[in-house]
């Protein structure tokens, strides 16, 4: 009896590594300390002396159960981006700079070629935001996890200056809500995603007019990753008083976050369009109006609030990122909440 036999394969868990180096390796800052494969990640934190109060910023988050839709499809390299961008768009609400990432993936077996493939979405991920993949963990869970099953998450962690935070603490009646556009449902409401439709690999490769693409490929669209437009917005001179990233919960859970008392915001259903994925999901699970903004980002992945005065800077910073971006509501004296009206 060895290890192997056990069912962990520890030269699968060596050749992961070797297929994963060079995905691994794009991502690289002038920070990171050392070469792949230590015990620890090491980064630099010299550029912390041209702050007045450097501040750490982190977050962490996984992809759900999105994952049942790239085992069935078999596809696998856009995951690792929607584990970047669910923790990176964290960090960039607070106004931090991403600086590095750590992922981990458990697996019933350990496939090299397919925890390669996940890995180069992460390392893609990583290269949309600037943040090094510094370190991750590979777990063989066999007797815990089906062999063709695997979980996602990861860790980020970001820097900025104190003064720099983005807490709403200066949000005030008149402000402008600017909300950015999603790619679609991103990771979040996937066990309802489920129970509508069929999880069948012919369902997922039905063709729909109204999506321009088979719902599998609407489904796993990766989350958008928006810390270059918060970038873009900052560098233009422009204040995000607040900022809130739409994630699971939908708006009802995620726009308070971002309000302090004594302030309400209203956003417009009429606004923006709705895309269609999810008036197809509406219809097909005849789910209730309210339950789709308590669950999902309707189309809106990030809203951040400005003064009225720095709407068209702010709009066209967000342009420039490449970003589409709307104007959708208004904060109002008024008890903490949101009105979507």
């Amino acid at each position: 009896m060895d290890y192997k036999n056990a069912g962990v394969d520890i030269e699968a868990g060596y050749q992961s590594v070797e297929l994963m180096k060079k995905y691994v390796k794009e991502t690289m800052r002038p920070e990171v300390l050392g070469g792949i494969g230590g015990f620890s990640g090491a980064f630099s934190l010299e550029k912390i002396k041209d702050m007045e109060k450097p501040t750490l910023v982190s977050g962490t988050d996984g992809v759900g159960t999105k994952l049942k839709l790239a085992f069935l499809m078999d596809q696998h390299d856009t995951v690792g981006i929607d584990c970047v961008a669910m923790c990176v768009n964290d960090i960039a609400c607070a106004g931090g700079e991403p600086l590095f990432f750590l992922d981990y993936i458990a697996c019933g077996k350990n496939e090299p070629d397919r925890i390669a493939t996940i890995v180069k979405g992460v390392a893609e991920g990583c290269k949309q935001c600037g943040a090094a993949l510094i370190g991750g963990e590979t777990a063989e869970h066999p007797g815990l996890m089906p062999e063709d099953e695997y979980d996602l998450a990861g860790f980020a962690v970001g820097l900025v200056d104190e003064k720099d935070l983005i807490t709403g603490a200066d949000l005030q009646a008149g402000d402008v809500l600017v909300g950015i556009a999603s790619s679609g449902v991103h990771s979040n409401g996937f066990s309802l995603i489920r129970k509508v439709f069929e999880m069948t690999k012919e369902s997922l490769n039905t063709y729909y007019d109204t999506l321009g693409k088979t719902l599998g490929e609407a489904l796993l669209t990766p989350t958008i990753i928006y810390v270059n437009a918060l970038k873009r917005i900052r560098e233009s001179g422009v204040v995000v008083k607040a900022c809130s990233h739409i994630t699971g919960g939908g708006f009802y859970e995620n726009v308070p976050r971002m309000l302090h008392d004594g302030v309400h915001a209203v956003i417009h259903k009429d606004s923006y369009e709705v895309p269609a994925i999810f008036k197809l999901l509406q219809e097909k699970g005849n789910i209730d109006e309210h339950v789709m903004y308590n669950t999902y980002n309707m189309g809106v992945g990030m809203i951040v609030a400005v003064d009225p005065s720095n709407v068209d800077r702010a709009m066209e910073a967000i342009r420039a990122a490449g970003e589409t971006c709307y104007v959708i509501g208004e904060i109002r004296d008024g008890e903490k909440g949101v009105t979507i009206c």
